[in-house]
């Protein structure tokens, strides 16, 4: 049983090590990664939405002239 007591320790012990490696590994890690999406891809995504919200604006105006010039009989 002593045996068991001690790989079931062991097997602990191992896993909160992999577990605080991993923490410390983030608390590294997410800073940078904030940094990036705040120079590369906040700044992308504005430029992509801007695109397309004057592309969608144009052709809702398009779309708003093709129903003038057809509009049924009254």
């Amino acid at each position: 049983m002593n045996d068991f007591n001690r790989k079931v320790e062991d097997a602990s012990t191992r896993v909160s090590q992999t577990i605080n490696d991993a923490a410390q590994r983030l608390e590294k890690e997410i800073p940078e990664f904030i940094k990036y999406l705040n120079d590369e891809v906040v700044p992308a995504v504005r430029t992509q939405s801007t695109k397309a919200l004057r592309t969608a604006s144009q052709k809702l105006a398009e779309f708003a002239d093709y129903m003038e010039k057809h509009q049924p009989p009254k």
